[in-house]
């Protein structure tokens, strides 16, 4: 172990001399009370130290010693249902210990050392060793199962760090704490059943798949209009009200990723205090249990070490590619990556390094690419697939999306979920402007829409279009009045209303409109793109519009465009026939207004 003295503190940055020895992003142990730190730099015979915690009370001469390995995360059973600060400490743990606020150089396992784990080894493996024909094991083989939650099972498998071999020993079934060794090679390496992987460095993986299939969320203005990818890159840019971190919530509970990492880095403490509060109770729509069986929590608020919060999204995607190894698809809700730049910021200027624009480091692009190139779609060394996705939410101050944090995550993302104040205030949820959010993944995940709904790419391109039409109509609108626009153009504005009210806009409160499945996404879009063009050849001729609007829905109850954006709360998902009354009545009326006024035209 290598030792040195403190020679310069600057808030979370300190300077230590003697630990010339040491490793660049070597773990520190600093004072009496063993802070946890991070070699950031070393000059010379001096080594600058981030810390971790509050050093508050540190004194010039205090000892630092360094441990020899990067800072790093244990992977194992029992990461499932935890919440974690950002250098992975177990927070409930650690309240437990000390209180509502934690102590510096506060400890906790990671993982709970008494617990024991129902381990199931790999039957092929146990029966070739049974018999004497020893199995040759590399790094991502699977030597066996632990049931971490009702739907989450633990594959354990050979470190990709470890160089494999000749398996001579698995242990039988039976129940195991964390530290115990489940198999030998011949080559010496003991294969325990949870280990130690550095937050920094990315896990390998065997081949790079193309991001061919949507993260399906049930939000219908991202599936049908901005989808992502699993294995994709998103960022939520919006101002202070606009609902990012609610938006996250609900892609969290009901998008079909498999594990869910939500890392609420440098975030007020009310709202991740919500959260807290909140996943435990939510239920998993697709097990019917606690959201918690699928989530991991990474709680780092503002009133946190800044230092914890630059390396908490390190710690978050390790853990995600952890589970993505095994096979599964995770999803990290990074809330916000605003936060995590701004204690970068702080950080680089009490190293008092050369400031870029607006005060961030010139390195901040680099960092945004590290974090988000760790997304992917994956064969991983074990032959399955998986993936992680980033979905990261950015604050930008006022809502200013030409600041570097949001100009540079456009750089290193392909989907861009924009949110606007104007609809926020309007209480139309999702906020997502239309005009502004982008997806590059959408001729990527056509075949897959197409499968569901052959009319998607269509319907999709047809909507888009008519909503930017409408938006250069509304400028005149607002001159002129629309009693002064043609019929065909205050049909598109009609049109539009129904797209926003009947399609886009969707009621978290609604038992049946919270989610929508992807079928009833297209067939809900479909009809309103039927509406219009059924209506546009009336016009054309001679139909007024008001004979249009006048036209009584399937019920009778209400007129036709009310009924079509009421649908969306009317027909569940587990009824897909539920738009065929609907479809007949609609095709019915219109036919019937466009035959008699193609008679008076004859005539």
């Amino acid at each position: 172990m290598i030792e040195g003295r403190v020679q310069r503190i600057a808030g979370p940055i300190i300077r230590v001399a003697g630990l010339s020895g040491a490793g660049l992003f070597d773990v520190v142990e600093v004072g009496e009370k063993r802070i946890i730190g991070e070699v950031v730099r070393l000059e010379g015979t001096e080594a600058v130290i981030q810390v971790y915690e509050d050093d508050t009370g540190m004194r010039i001469g205090a000892a630092a010693s360094s441990t020899g390995r990067p800072l790093s995360v244990r992977l194992g059973p029992g990461l499932i249902g935890t919440i974690y600060d950002g250098i992975q400490r177990p927070l409930e743990f650690l309240f437990k210990q000390s209180g509502a606020f934690m102590d510096p150089g506060a400890r906790g396992e990671p993982l709970d050392a008494s617990r024991l784990w129902r381990f199931t080894p790999d039957p092929g493996l146990a029966e070739q060793i049974a018999r004497g024909a020893l199995p040759e094991v590399r790094p991502g083989a699977v030597l066996g199962t632990v049931q971490e939650t009702a739907r989450i099972q633990c594959k354990i498998m050979v470190p990709p760090n470890f160089q494999g071999g000749t398996l001579m020993e698995l242990v039988p079934e039976g129940e195991y704490t964390c530290d115990a060794v489940i198999g030998r090679t011949a080559q010496g390496e003991e294969i325990p059943l949870a280990h130690w992987w550095p937050v920094r460095t990315p896990r390998p993986n065997g081949k790079r798949l193309a991001p061919d299939e949507p993260l399906v969320t049930g939000e219908r203005v991202i599936d049908v209009f901005f989808p992502l990818s699993k294995g994709g890159t998103a960022a939520i840019p919006g101002g202070f009200g606009t609902g990012k971190t609610m938006t996250q919530h609900a892609i969290a509970k009901w998008c079909d990723a498999d594990v869910i990492i939500y890392i609420g880095c440098g975030e007020r403490g009310n709202e991740m205090t919500d959260v807290l509060t909140e996943f435990p109770h939510l239920i998993d729509p697709q097990t019917g249990r606690s959201l918690m069986e699928r989530t991991i929590l990474i709680a780092n608020t503002s009133n946190m070490p800044v230092a914890a919060r630059e390396v908490s999204i390190y710690t978050g995607v390790t853990l995600a590619e952890f589970y993505r190894d095994m096979g599964y698809h995770v999803a990290i809700m990074a809330d916000s990556t605003s936060r995590w730049a701004e204690a970068l910021r702080e950080l680089s200027g009490r190293m008092e390094e050369m400031p870029a624009e607006e005060g961030f480091p010139a390195y901040l692009p680099t960092r945004l690419a590290e974090f988000y190139e760790r997304a992917g779609r994956v064969r991983t060394l074990s032959g399955a697939e998986g993936s992680v996705s980033i979905i990261g939410a950015v604050s930008p101050p006022g809502g200013d999306f030409s600041e570097p944090v949001t100009q540079h995550t456009k750089r290193f993302i392909r989907c861009f979920w924009a949110l606007d104040r104007d609809l926020a205030n309007a209480r139309h949820y999702p906020a997502i402007s239309w005009l502004d959010s982008y997806s590059e993944y959408a001729e990527e995940v056509k075949p897959w829409w197409e499968r569901v709904n052959p009319a998607w790419p269509q319907v999709r391109q047809q909507a888009l279009d008519l909503l930017k039409k409408e938006q250069r109509l509304a400028e005149i609108v607002r001159l002129i009045g629309p009693d002064a626009l043609p019929d065909d153009q205050r049909l598109i504005l009609l049109t539009a209303e129904i797209i926003k009210d009947g399609f886009l806009q969707q009621n978290s409160f609604d038992p049946v409109d919270m989610y929508c499945v992807p079928s009833k996404q297209v067939r809900l879009l479909e009809l309103i793109m039927e509406f219009h063009e059924r209506a546009q050849r009336c016009i054309k001729l001679g139909a007024p519009l008001i004979k249009i609007t006048a036209l009584k829905g399937s019920k009778g109850m209400f007129f036709l465009r009310e009924q079509l954006s009421r649908l969306k709360s009317e027909i569940k998902n587990d009824d897909p026939q539920g738009f065929g009354e609907f479809e007949g009545h609609l095709r019915g009326a219109l036919e019937e207004l466009e035959r008699t006024y193609r008679t008076r035209g004859a005539l």
